[in-house]
C-alpha cells in the first residue's frame, strides 16, 4: 500500500506538502495571534516583523538540531541540510532558538507591556497552529509516522515500511485539546493572574510533549529521543515553577487587599 503522499504536482511544478501545509499554519497562527493581541490592548505595528524573526530564527533552530543530533546521517551530505521536504526538524530546537529571539525583541518593541501579558496574549494562538500544522505539516512528510504497529488506525507514510501510529494526528488532537482548555482558562480563572496561562501552557505541552516522544516515538525518532523527552519535562518543571510564583504572588496582593488600613 502507498503511503501519504508528499508533495502535489501542477505542471511542472512540484508543492511539498510538508512546506504547504506549515506554511498554512503559520499564517492562521499569525492571524489569530495578532488578533488576541489588539484584543488584550496590545499594538501591533511590529508584530509581522515579529512573526519574521520568529519563524526564521524557529526553521533554523529545528533545523540545526536535527542536523546535529542526527550528524551521522547528514554528515558528508551538505544537500540534505536543506532538504526540509523530506521532514527532519525538532520541535524544540526551534523553540531553543526562537525563545531567546523573542524575548529580546519583546522587550525591545513592547517596552511597556509585562512579558506575562504578551505570553499570554500570544501563546493560546501559537498552540492552535502548532495543533494545525501538525495535521498539515508532518503528516505529509518523508518519514512522518511513529512506532510500527498493527492496530486499526495505523497508517502507511512514506519512506517507512508497515503500518505506523499517526503521531502527526494524534498531536494535532493533542494540541487541539489544549488550545480548547487555555481558552476555558481564560474565561473562568486568568482574568486577575497575569501568567497563569502560559504556565499551564508549558506544563501540560512539555509533559504530553514527553509522553508522546517516548510513547509513540522513541528511539526510531530522528530528532534525539532523549533529548527531546529532557527538554520536555524541562519545560514543564519551568512551567510549574511560574504558576506557583504566580499563584503566590496573587495570593499575597489578595491578602494585602483583605487587610483592614
Amino acid at each position: 500500500m502507498s503511503g501519504v503522499p508528499t508533495s502535489l504536482h501542477l505542471g511542472p511544478f512540484v508543492f511539498h506538502l510538508y512546506g504547504l501545509g506549515l506554511g498554512i499554519a503559520a499564517y492562521v497562527a499569525f492571524a489569530y495571534s495578532e488578533r488576541r493581541l489588539r484584543r488584550h490592548g496590545i499594538d501591533t505595528t511590529r508584530f509581522a516583523r515579529y512573526t519574521v524573526a520568529l519563524l526564521v530564527s524557529g526553521l533554523v533552530g529545528a533545523r540545526l538540531a536535527n542536523i546535529v543530533t542526527n550528524w551521522s546521517y547528514y554528515s558528508g551530505h551538505p544537500a540534505r541540510w536543506i532538504a526540509v521536504w523530506q521532514g527532519g526538524i525538532s520541535s524544540f530546537g526551534g523553540i531553543g532558538l526562537a525563545l531567546p529571539v523573542g524575548l529580546l525583541l519583546q522587550r525591545r518593541w513592547w517596552p511597556a507591556t509585562r512579558l506575562a501579558a504578551f505570553t499570554d496574549a500570544l501563546l493560546p494562538a501559537l498552540v492552535a497552529g502548532w495543533a494545525l500544522g501538525r495535521v498539515l505539516g508532518p503528516q505529509f512528510m518523508v518519514n512522518g509516522g511513529g512506532h510500527v504497529t498493527t492496530s486499526w488506525f495505523g497508517m502507511h507514510y512514506s519512506g517507512q515500511v508497515g503500518k505506523r501510529v499517526p503521531v502527526p494526528l494524534i498531536q494535532g488532537a493533542e494540541d487541539g485539546s489544549l488550545w480548547l482548555i487555555l481558552l476555558w482558562i481564560e474565561a473562568k480563572w486568568t482574568s486577575r493572574r497575569v501568567g497563569s496561562l502560559s504556565a499551564v501552557t508549558m506544563i501540560v505541552w512539555g509533559v504530553v510533549r514527553t509522553f508522546d516522544e517516548h510513547w509513540l516515538l522513541g528511539q526510531e525518532s530522528h530528532s534525539g529521543s532523549i533529548g527531546v523527552q529532557v527538554a520536555g519535562l524541562a519545560l514543564a518543571l519551568v512551567g510549574a515553577l511560574t504558576l506557583w510564583r504566580t499563584q503566590r504572588r496573587h495570593g499575597r496582593r489578595d491578602d494585602h487587599a483583605l487587610t483592614p488600613h
